[in-house]
């Protein structure tokens, strides 16, 4: 019997299957539709609450807002002689991120350019400095020829391109580079500094800041403010046409109160020594002149010194990174015997005719005390003593006065304080006091001030370390009678387009107070030095009145015992010969102190030197070049042969220095 099966329709629910799929269809629809809300909600958001926004970021990508460095503005001397100054140049730049095989292009560009090992290490240096995108120098200051061989080459090298940009330059090289400073790329520390200041908009494309000097202390003047120039870019970002800018205002040009010419003197004349010089206007607190000897090319460092020249300059026993005038402390010597003898006047420890009876040695606490060798002086007066350097004058007044009154009238004249001077780096030297040393030692038994600690202080020895500036601040405030104005190396700043001058100080000085009597007694001490004491010789003939005083300073310890012979001694252990002056005597126009280091006799080394700063200012007189080499070997004492007229001296810039590539 044969079974009958049920067909396919039979076993198929048609209507559950229809409305099964018209479900889906409806949850389909309902997916679709709410995909379109949301695409809808989008849109809406986009281009109704996000409009402005992407509206910018649009036309950022469509145009690039690039940054116009101000041009440096130029610093100059007080005549107008530039001192530094911007030239423009072609460089080679490689952008590491846009260069796959970084050494591999460099030897490449070395067949087309000149690029010396030192090169090499520079752009090694900044690349540890800078970010990957960051456009770097590989070579500066390329020659025509060179630029036209890279430009006919230039799609082989991806990442590369050549620009033109400014560079500094100082173009008398080591001449007053302590005063002026150097540029220099700009670090990460200077970068975050930047930063908190809220300068970062204003240093957008700057890649040098001032580091040292002049450059660093008036950045803000000589940096300018940056500009903007929009463009428009194409895909593959180059500018195609420029669409608005805003012109970058240039950095205002520095005078300077300093006179080059002087300067230069002054420098040469110094030789192959080392030591510093001040000269200032007492009248005003301007600087005529700023010498730290040995010095240094700062072109070397403009665009980073290799490690040739750096290891040269920091590894010298002369150290000619040290800017001696500002950061260099020496004890004064006998050229503290002048304001010794304005602080006994004016405490009333003693008067200008108390006569002192030098034996040539002094005692105290079973301690004796030498002047002169072995030979004394007789008796002496505060005139007297000034003009022959009355060691035990001074080491009695010294004691009578007692150490705290001796810093307490010295403070106000400015030994062992900041003077204020418009240049980075001043230290403060030490003037010694009670409390001072309580401060400085850490044992117990250091901090006690001993009587006899204060013996030597009275002729400038013993803890007493000062600068020449504040020494020769000091002398400019007792040649002024006792206005002490604080001292400028910038004399104005100038619009670098309308080159209208605004003064960088107005400040009026500080009245010390002192009795023109007293003031009187010590210029009549020191003019006598000048005409019948110890720099007598120095100043014969001279067509003015100058008043001044000799030190000596010793460089290292003697014993009691034992006797100064230099030529028994190292170079460097030698004592330094120091001058202190104004001129002329009565209505001083200048005002200086100097020393050389480890030259003896402040009257053989020191006091020609002042001379002859003396007969330019006053006279217009360049030294000869006879009195030039002799004054360099301290083998001088009045002028040699026939000045020479300052404004014929020609100064010969340095052209094409190794420091400007």
């Amino acid at each position: 019997m044969a079974l009958s099966l049920p067909s396919l329709a039979e076993l198929r629910d048609t209507q559950a299957d229809i409305y099964r799929f018209r479900e889906r269809v409806v949850v389909v629809q309902m997916v679709v539709l709410v995909c379109f809300i949301l695409l809808l909600t989008r849109l809406a958001y986009l281009q109704i609450v996000r409009h402005d926004d992407l509206l910018e970021q649009a036309e950022n990508n469509r145009t690039a807002v690039l940054p116009t460095v101000p041009p440096r503005g130029t610093i100059l001397d007080r005549n107008g002689v530039v001192l530094a100054s911007n030239y423009s140049a072609y460089t080679l730049e490689i952008t590491p991120s846009k260069v796959p095989d970084l050494e591999a292009t460099i030897n490449a560009l070395s067949e087309l350019v000149d690029i010396q090992p030192k090169d090499r290490r520079r752009f090694k240096r900044l690349r540890e400095e800078s970010k990957s995108f960051d456009s770097l120098p590989i070579r500066t200051r390329l020659t025509d020829e060179e630029v036209a061989r890279f430009s006919a080459q230039r799609y082989r090298f991806p990442g590369v391109d050549i620009k033109a940009r400014l560079f500094r330059q100082y173009p008398f090289g080591e001449l007053a580079s302590h005063v002026i400073g150097y540029i220099g790329r700009i670090n990460p520390k200077e970068k975050e500094r930047i930063e908190e200041d809220d300068e970062s908009g204003n240093y957008r494309g700057t890649e040098y800041i001032g580091k040292l000097g002049v450059e660093q202390r008036y950045e803000r003047e000589l940096h300018g403010i940056t500009g903007v120039n929009q463009v428009e870019t194409s895909a593959g970002g180059r500018a195609t046409r420029s669409l608005s800018s805003r012109p970058a205002t240039p950095g205002q040009n520095v005078v300077l109160s300093i006179d080059i010419r002087l300067q230069k003197m002054v420098e040469d004349l110094f030789g192959n020594r080392r030591g510093a010089l001040v000269a200032l206007d007492p009248n005003t607190g301007e600087v005529l002149a700023f010498v730290s000897k040995p010095t240094f090319d700062p072109n070397l460092f403009v665009d980073g010194i290799d490690s040739e020249n750096w290891q040269m300059l920091n590894e010298s026993i002369d150290k000619p990174l040290l800017n001696r005038a500002l950061r260099g402390t020496y004890p004064p010597g006998s050229t503290y015997k002048p304001f010794m003898a304005l602080g006994a006047l004016t405490t009333g420890k003693r008067s200008a005719s108390t006569v002192i009876y030098d034996s040539g040695s002094w005692s105290f606490g079973g301690h004796t005390f030498r002047s002169h060798g072995d030979t004394g002086l007789g008796p002496v007066d505060m005139v007297r003593s000034i003009v022959l350097s009355s060691n035990v004058y001074y080491y009695s007044l010294a004691n009578d006065m007692g150490v705290d009154t001796i810093h307490d009238f010295m403070k106000p004249l400015g030994f062992g304080q900041i003077t204020g001077i418009d240049l980075p780096g001043e230290v403060r030297g030490i003037l010694p006091s009670t409390e001072w040393k309580r401060h400085y030692y850490k044992r117990p038994e250091q901090q006690k001030w001993f009587g006899g600690e204060t013996i030597s202080l009275g002729i400038g020895q013993g803890y007493n370390n000062f600068t020449m500036l504040q020494l020769a601040s000091a002398t400019a405030t007792l040649a002024s009678g006792g206005l002490k104005y604080t001292p400028r190396v910038v004399k104005a700043t100038q619009d670098a387009l309308t080159h209208a001058q605004s003064p960088t100080s107005d400040a009026a000085p500080v009245n010390l107070g002192y009795n023109p009597d007293h003031i009187a007694v010590v210029r009549n001490g020191l003019i006598g030095v000048a005409t019948s004491g110890t720099s007598a010789q120095v100043f014969a003939g001279a067509a003015y009145q100058s008043a001044g005083k000799t030190g000596t300073a010793q460089a290292v310890t003697i014993g009691q015992k034992e006797k100064y012979n230099a030529s028994k001694m190292s170079e460097y252990q030698r004592d330094h010969a120091l001058y202190m002056a104004f001129a002329p005597a009565e209505s001083p126009q200048i005002a200086l102190a100097l020393v050389v280091e480890n030259a003896g006799f402040g009257a053989v080394s020191a006091a020609p030197i002042a001379r002859r700063v003396f007969d330019y200012w006053l006279q217009g007189q360049y030294p000869s070049e006879a009195d030039m080499l002799a004054t360099q070997q301290g083998q001088s004492s009045r002028p040699i042969g026939t000045p020479r007229a300052k404004q014929d001296i020609v100064l010969d810039a340095k052209k094409n220095s190794d420091g400007l590539r």
